[in-house]
C-alpha cells in the first residue's frame, strides 16, 4: 500500500534501529495508558449509572411534588378563606393545558437551574425557588402581557408559594432515599486520602457521604507510615490507583509545591480527578474547579476530558455529527475516490495505523494523495525534511504526490474518510492528532499526556498553522492545553476555526 505523509514521521517499524521481537514498544508512560484505557469504560459505565439513578429519583420526587401542590391547593381553596381568595382559576386547582403546562415549565426550569446536580445544600432552596418563579412567571406571562398584573400578583405568590414548599419538602424526602435506601454507597468509585486518617476525617466525611460518587478505599501517608493504617506513601501513589482503580485522590494534608505537583501530574497520567480541600492552591497547567461535596468545598484539578459526564457528551456529538455528514457528502466522497482511481494506479484509499486513545492502535482511513510505492520512497527523500524532526516529517512540495493529491491536500479533502472513524469511536472531530507509535521510544514522559483524549480530525494544532509549526514541544504543548482546558465550547471554536484555516489553506501541503 502507499504512503501518505500528514506532518509526522511515516517510517514503518522495519526501518527503525530496534529488534524484531520488540516491534511492540512499550513505555511506563504508554502501560499507564493502556491500563487507563481499560479502566475508563467501566468508570464511566459506573459513573453514569450513579447520574441516571441521581437523576430519576429526582425527576419523580418533582413530579410526586406537583402532585402534592396539586392537592394542598385544592384543600386550601376548599378549606380556608386564603385558598378561596388566591387560588380559584390557577393552574394548580384546575384541569387542561394551563395546569400541564406548569408541571411541565417547572420540572423544565428545576432542571436548568441545575436543581438535579450537586451542589451546596445551603443553595438548594434558593435554586428551587428560582425555577418556581420563573415557572409561574411564564405561565402568567399572557396576563401580565394584557396589563392586568395587579390582578394577578395574589395568584402567583399563591401558586409559587405551594409548589416551592411541596418540592423542597419532597426533595429532602428524594435525598434521603438516594442516601440510605438507593443507591447508597453502590457504584461509587474508589478515593484514597493523602494525610493523616485524624485530620483528614472531615473530608473523609465529605468524600465518602452516602449518595455521593466515591468511596473512600484507604489513607497514603506523606511519609514513611508507622501504622498498618495507611495503604502506603505518595511514592506508592501509582501502584496503588492501578491496585484499587482509584478514580479520585484527596490531598488533605499540606504538601510543598513541588511535591503536590508531582503528585498531581502522577493522577492524571493515570486519569484520576485530584480534589484539594478548598484554600490557596495553584499549579501549573492544570485548571482548578470549586465542587462541592456533602457541603464541604473542594477544588478539583484533573482533565475535564478525563470526566464521564464529558466523555458521553462529547461521543454523542461525534457520533450524531459524523453520520450527519458522512450521509450529506457520501457523493462528494465518491466522486472524489473516483477521481483518484482515474488519475493514478491504486486504491484511492490509503489506511494507515496510528496510536489512539491510550496508545491503541487503529487504521486511519484517508484519501490516498501520493503515487504507488512513495513508502520504499522516504529514506531517500529524509534530507528535503524542512522540520528537522522525524516525528514532524513534511516535504514542502513532495515530489510523490499526484496532481490531484496536492488539490486535495490544499484543501484538506484527503482528510475527510475520517468521519469513518469517529463514527466506529477511534477518533473524535475534535483532538490531538494521531502519532505513530513506532515513535513512542523518542517520546519523554509529559509527551504521552496527549494520548490522554481520542485523537481527532481538527485540533488546535491544525487551526494553528498545522505544517508551518516546526517544533514537536509545539505541537505537544497545544495538544496538553486541549486536554487540560476541554470544555464543549471549546470544541465548538476549534470547529469553527477550522473552516477559515482550511481556506486559508495555511500550512496545508
Amino acid at each position: 500500500m502507499a504512503a501518505d505523509d500528514d506532518g509526522f514521521s511515516v517510517t514503518p517499524p522495519s526501518v527503525r534501529t530496534r529488534p524484531a521481537e520488540t516491534s511492540v514498544y512499550v513505555h511506563r508512560a504508554l502501560h499507564r495508558r493502556d491500563a487507563l484505557r481499560e479502566r475508563r469504560p467501566r468508570a464511566a459505565r459506573r459513573h453514569t449509572g450513579r447520574v441516571a439513578t441521581r437523576f430519576a429519583v429526582l425527576l419523580a420526587g418533582d413530579v410526586v411534588a406537583i402532585l402534592l401542590a396539586r392537592i394542598v391547593a385544592l384543600w386550601l381553596l376548599n378549606e380556608t378563606t386564603f385558598g378561596s381568595l388566591a387560588l380559584p382559576g390557577t393552574p394548580l386547582v384546575t384541569a387542561g393545558a394551563r395546569s400541564v403546562f406548569l408541571a411541565v415549565i417547572t420540572l423544565v426550569a428545576v432542571f436548568a437551574t441545575g436543581g438535579h446536580s450537586r451542589h451546596r445544600a445551603l443553595n438548594q432552596p434558593i435554586r428551587l425557588f428560582v425555577a418556581v418563579a420563573g415557572a409561574v412567571l411564564l405561565v402568567y406571562a399572557g396576563g401580565i402581557a394584557r396589563g392586568v398584573l395587579s390582578d394577578l400578583v395574589l395568584p402567583m405568590i399563591a401558586t409559587a408559594g405551594v409548589l416551592w414548599l411541596a418540592l423542597l419538602l419532597v426533595r429532602q424526602l428524594s435525598e434521603w432515599i438516594l442516601r440510605d435506601i438507593w443507591p447508597g454507597q453502590r457504584g461509587a468509585g474508589a478515593a484514597i486520602l493523602i494525610g493523616p486518617p485524624l485530620a483528614a476525617r472531615p473530608f473523609e466525611k465529605a468524600i465518602a457521604a452516602p449518595g455521593g460518587d466515591y468511596r473512600v478505599a484507604g489513607y497514603v501517608a506523606t511519609e514513611s507510615p508507622e501504622a498498618d493504617s495507611y495503604l502506603g506513601t505518595v511514592e506508592d501513589l501509582p501502584s496503588l490507583i492501578d491496585q484499587h482503580e482509584v478514580e479520585a485522590v484527596v490531598v488533605c494534608a499540606d504538601l510543598p509545591l513541588t511535591r503536590i505537583s508531582t503528585v498531581i501530574e502522577e493522577c492524571l497520567h493515570a486519569g484520576c480527578q485530584i480534589l484539594y480541600p478548598a484554600r490557596a492552591v495553584r499549579v501549573y497547567g492544570v485548571r482548578p474547579t470549586l465542587v462541592w461535596h456533602h457541603d464541604q468545598p473542594f477544588f478539583e484539578l484533573g482533565s475535564p476530558v478525563l470526566k464521564a459526564r464529558a466523555l458521553i457528551s462529547k461521543r454523542i456529538v461525534d457520533v450524531s455529527v459524523s453520520a450527519l455528514l458522512l450521509a450529506i457528502m457520501s457523493p462528494i466522497l465518491a466522486l472524489i475516490a473516483t477521481a483518484i482511481k482515474l488519475d493514478s494506479p491504486g486504491s484511492p484509499f490509503f489506511l494507515q495505523e496510528r496510536a489512539g486513545l491510550g496508545g491503541r492502535r487503529f487504521r486511519m482511513i484517508k484519501f490516498r494523495t501520493m503515487r504507488d510505492g512513495a513508502d520504499v520512497e522516504k529514506d531517500q527523500l529524509a534530507h528535503l525534511n524542512h522540520s528537522g524532526d522525524s516525528r514532524l516529517f513534511k516535504i514542502r512540495d513532495d515530489p510523490r504526490t499526484t496532481r490531484l493529491g496536492r488539490f486535495l491536500r490544499r484543501w484538506s479533502l484527503d482528510e475527510l474518510p475520517q468521519l469513518a472513524n469517529v463514527l466506529i469511536g477511534e477518533m473524535s472531530l475534535v483532538g490531538p492528532r494521531p502519532f505513530f507509535e513506532a515513535d513512542f521510544e523518542d517520546y519523554e514522559d509529559h509527551h504521552f499526556r496527549r494520548l490522554d483524549a481520542k485523537p481527532g480530525i481538527t485540533g488546535l494544532w491544525q487551526v494553528s498553522g498545522r505544517s508551518e509549526m516546526l517544533d514537536f514541544e509545539d505541537v505537544i504543548y497545544l495538544d496538553r492545553q486541549y486536554i487540560e482546558q476541554w470544555s464543549f465550547w471549546l470544541d465548538v471554536s476549534i470547529l469553527f476555526r477550522t473552516i477559515p484555516a482550511v481556506l486559508r489553506r495555511t500550512g496545508a501541503f
